[in-house]
């Protein structure tokens, strides 16, 4: 049985319309602060997410450059789908307000799909300030990874995640996180009890844990010569630490 949801979300970022629509509508802007690899194609009316090897395509139903993209994926045979609609609103100081509405229909286990997007949002919100506020101009490499957590609890690989970092428990924004190999040294931007996000120099790096599995999303800024290999380089972390 499928079952209808819809979650709004606004938000003032610091940067301008033109900024944040590049952010938004663009597969480059999408791939800096988003989940997988992205292309949106307006001539041809179709938007697509890469995550972790599975394609998710969408077309593209409403496109008015700098103020409005809505996108919706197909129905599967349940009923399934997504929608999203992103509204861009500039306001003075170079600020822009940005308004997100996520719908749809959801399968079976509604109630546990329509919690975690409903607490993901905010994050991915932060994030995109985070891009907008400190790599605003820049395309961000996306790095994704995944491993198994084996037979531990959710606040078990939590922990082992941010010992590797040098992180105490409970994480907490302002803290310093630090590795070796692959090198990274920045500050916790964000902490709740599924994931966490550092910030480097030249990087956003999030960490999701569950009692299932862990898995990274990050968005690197930094040369070709620091980025080539990256996916593979944090992939051997992060199995090597859940090993």
């Amino acid at each position: 049985m499928t079952e209808p949801f819809e979650i709004r979300l606004e938000t003032t970022l610091p940067a301008t319309p033109e900024q944040v629509w590049e952010a938004i509508a663009t597969g480059p802007g999408l791939d800096s602060w988003f989940m997988g690899r992205n292309e949106v194609d307006p001539e041809a009316g179709t938007a697509a997410m890469d995550t972790g090897g599975h394609r998710e395509e969408a077309a593209i139903t409403a496109y008015e450059p700098g103020r409005r993209l809505a996108t919706r994926t197909g129905t599967a045979p349940d009923g399934r789908f997504m929608a999203f609609e992103y509204l861009v609103e500039g306001r003075d100081q170079g600020s822009t307000v940005l308004r997100v509405v996520h719908s749809g229909m959801l399968g079976d286990d509604w109630q546990d799909e329509y919690d975690a997007l409903r607490r993901g949002w905010p994050f991915h919100l932060n994030t995109l300030r985070e891009y907008l506020a400190h790599f605003a101009g820049r395309t961000g490499v996306p790095v994704f990874g995944m491993a198994p957590a084996g037979d531990r609890t959710a606040p078990e690989v939590r922990a082992a995640l941010a010992r590797a970092l040098g992180l105490g428990i409970p994480v907490v924004q302002g803290a310093r996180a630090q590795a070796d190999r692959p090198p990274l040294d920045g500050e916790v931007v964000w902490a709740d009890d599924e994931r966490f996000e550092v910030r480097s120099a030249d990087g956003l790096y999030t960490f999701h844990h569950s009692a299932d599995i862990a898995l990274m999303f990050h968005h690197l800024f930094g040369p070709k010569t620091d980025t080539d290999g990256a996916e593979a380089a944090w992939q051997q972390w992060l199995s090597t630490t859940l090993a």
